[in-house]
Formats: structure tokens, sequence, C-alpha cells
């Protein structure tokens, strides 16, 4: 009785979740479209009617694809559980393994290495049919190939490791294992922290010190101002793959490094430069980096402690479509991720209310170290070059969006300028 009761509020919020991004995908398509034929009036004298048409362009093609994505993945998710594919795949391995670690490690790889395959499609056409088609992207075959095999060489050197301590944990330490495994990935998250920007992230990009004496000089003074200490100033070869820019800081503690994709140094003046930096030093200074960590922390821990008890329950696999012959943690494991989006999309407002008002509060750091008038005219240059909407749906952008829409941003930065 209660696998049924699972197997129907399962699919219940599978089909609530799967309306409501569809009705929000289509709610924004159409707000973007009736948006396309004149710029907002406090875009119109800086951003061309031609540099928004393409926005709205690549906004809605964005959308539509997520949308076929959505549905692919819908497919995908009802297959893996309700109509077996994962007991399936469980029947294929436990004879050749046995129900030892090596087979619970073999499930979640085959598991990981099917889904991948099943979204090369998408990750492809995303990168040489979307991005190529409107300008964005640089990237060849070759590259995005080595990416990929980088990517997977990293996740068998880290992931595999980590993963079998957490399966070992659920196994040997009772009904508190997920408070153990909880303290474990906790831990190397921070170690991620620390060792991505000097080890993981190099693999991929090149990054070199920034050479604009000028330039490092004023960024060196706003960080003296603010009170932030780096291990460096880094220009990234972003141009490589993608037309888009940004800056960002990244490390932990003394690691703490700037960065900026070459394609934003070519495009922002000094002064726009310093404003960005100065909206990511707020992110920094006014705890907001912690307080997500914080926040991250303890919502892992909900979900370890929830998993917890699920794993322990027949009718957790057998609301799922896997019999519970083939319960394991393993199992466990990948029903709880396949379906935990499914239950949470919709408290996806929530997270975005937290992000925004940080990001006002960067935005209003930014004004108090800087000239608010330079951060609203790098913006609406990162708004055009990005080909970011001007004119998003406000209810799918509460949704989806962790930043406030650019009229919104902007006129909470106009109000700040003297």
């Amino acid at each position: 009785m209660y696998s049924l009761a699972f197997s129907v509020l399962f699919i219940a919020f599978f089909v609530l979740t799967l309306i409501l991004r569809f009705w929000l995908a289509n709610r924004h398509i159409r707000h973007v479209l009736a948006h396309r034929a004149a710029v907002p009036a406090e875009f119109a004298a800086k951003i061309p009617l031609a540099a928004h048409q393409k926005a709205a362009d690549y906004t809605v093609a964005k959308t539509k694809l997520g949308l076929a994505g959505l549905l692919f993945s819908s497919v995908v998710l009802i297959g893996f559980t309700l109509m077996g594919a994962l007991q399936w795949l469980a029947a294929a391995l436990l004879p050749l393994l046995g129900a030892g670690m090596p087979y619970q490690i073999a499930l979640i790889v085959g598991f990981g290495a099917i889904s991948g395959l099943l979204d090369l499609p998408f990750d492809y056409y995303r990168q040489f049919v979307l991005e190529e088609r409107f300008g964005f992207n640089k990237m060849t075959l070759a590259l995005w190939l080595g990416d990929m095999a980088k990517g997977v060489a990293i996740g068998a050197v880290i992931g595999l490791p980590l993963l079998w301590v957490v399966l070992t944990l659920m196994q040997k330490t009772g009904a508190y294992w997920w408070l153990y495994a909880w303290l474990v990935w906790s831990a190397f998250q921070l170690l991620m922290m620390v060792l991505f920007p000097t080890v993981i992230a190099p693999l991929f990009n090149k990054f070199t010190p920034l050479a604009d004496a000028s330039l490092q000089a004023r960024i060196e003074a706003l960080m003296q101002r603010v009170g932030f200490a780096s291990k460096g100033l880094f220009v990234m070869d972003g141009s490589k793959r993608s037309a888009h820019g940004n800056a960002y800081f990244s490390g932990f503690g003394a690691n703490k490094r700037i960065v900026f994709f070459d394609t934003l140094l070519a495009r922002l003046a000094p002064q726009e430069i310093e404003a960005v930096l100065a909206h990511e030093l707020g992110h920094f200074k006014l705890k907001h980096i912690v307080k997500r960590i914080a926040m991250m922390f303890a919502v892992s821990l909900g979900f370890l402690a929830l998993l917890g008890y699920l794993k322990t329950r027949t009718w957790f696999y057998q609301g799922l479509g896997v019999d519970p012959v083939f319960a394991s943690d393993a199992m466990a494991l990948i029903l709880f991720m396949l379906v935990l989006p499914v239950f949470t999309f919709v408290l996806s407002p929530l997270t975005s209310i937290s992000s925004r008002k940080h990001e006002f509060e960067a935005d209003a750091f930014a004004a108090t170290h800087t000239d608010a008038r330079d951060l609203v005219s790098a913006l609406v240059k990162m708004y055009e070059d990005n080909a970011s909407t001007l004119t998003p749906d406000p209810l799918h952008s509460a949704f989806y969006d962790s930043h406030p829409p650019a009229t919104v941003r902007i006129r909470h930065l106009n109000l700040a300028t003297p």
C-alpha cells in the first residue's frame, strides 16, 4: 500500500512539475517575443535594436532547446524508474560482480555513463548549432572532445574514491551513516574550493597574470580600500571556447584569486572593470559566500538525513519501479538523486529570493566603492555582448534566474547615482 501511495505521489509531482516548467517556458517565450520590437526605454540610448532582437531570438532558441531537453529527460526519468531500466541494469550487473562494493560502484558508474551518453546530442547541439548560430561558439570539435575526456578522467580520479568512502560509510557506520557522510562531503567541498583554482581549472584554461599595469594598480587600490587579499590577478583565455565574458574570484582562505575572462577585458573600460570587480568583492565582504556555503551544508545535511530514512523503506524502491531484491546503498543514491528535483522544483523561487537579495547588496557595495554609473555601463555592455534578454517573463525569472532582471537591477543602481 505504501509503495502504491508513493508511486501516485511521485507521478503527481512529476506531472505537476512538468506542466509547470512547460507553462513557465511558454510564458517566457511569449513575453520575450511580445517585447522584441522595441528596446526598453531605459536602454534605448545604449543598446541597438538589432542587439536587443538578437538577445530575444537567442533567449527563445535556448528556451525551446530547454523544452526539448526537458521532454527527453522526463522520458528518461520514467524509463529509469517506473519503466524498470534501473532494475534491468542492476539485474545485469549483479550476477557478474556479486553484491559487494564493485557492484555498487559499477551500478552508479553505469547509470552515470548511460545518462551522459543520452545527454551528448543535446550538449553537441547547444555548443555547435545554437551557440554557433548566434556567434558565441569558439570551440573546435577536438577541444570539446578533449574537455569531455578530461572531465571523465577527473571524475574518475576524484569521484570514485569519494564514492567508495560514502558507500563504505553507508554500509558500516549504522543508522547515522548520513552524518558521517555529510562530514566527509563537506570536507571534500572545502578541499575542492582550495584545489580548483590552482589544480583543476588550469587543466581546461590558461591563466596568465594580468599584464596591464595601470589596470592592475587600479584593482589593487580597490582591494586595499575594501580590505581584500588575493593570491593574484589572472586573465583566463575564455575566448578559445566562447565569446561570452565574465569575471569571478575563486578559492578559499589564503588561496583566493581574481580571474577575468579575456573577452571581458577586451570589451570593458578600466573603470567599468573595477566596478564589476567591486560587485564580486561585495559578495565576499558581505559574507555572501560564507552564507551560501553554510546554507548548502545545512540543506545537504537535511537531504542526507532524509535519504538515511528512505533507503531502509521497501516502499521507496517499489514505488519507483525497483524490486526490493535489488535494493542497495547505490540504488538508493541513484533513485534519490533522480527524484529529488521532481519534489523540490516548486521551491525554486525561495532560492532565487535569497540570491537576488545578495545581488542587490553586492551592487550597493560596488556603488559605495566605485561610481555606480560605471557598473551600469558595464552591465549594459555585458547584457548586450552575452545576448541576455532585457525583457524576461517575471514569473519565469523568479523560478530560474539567480540575478534580478536587467531593468530592475539598473533601476536600483540609478537610484544610487548622485
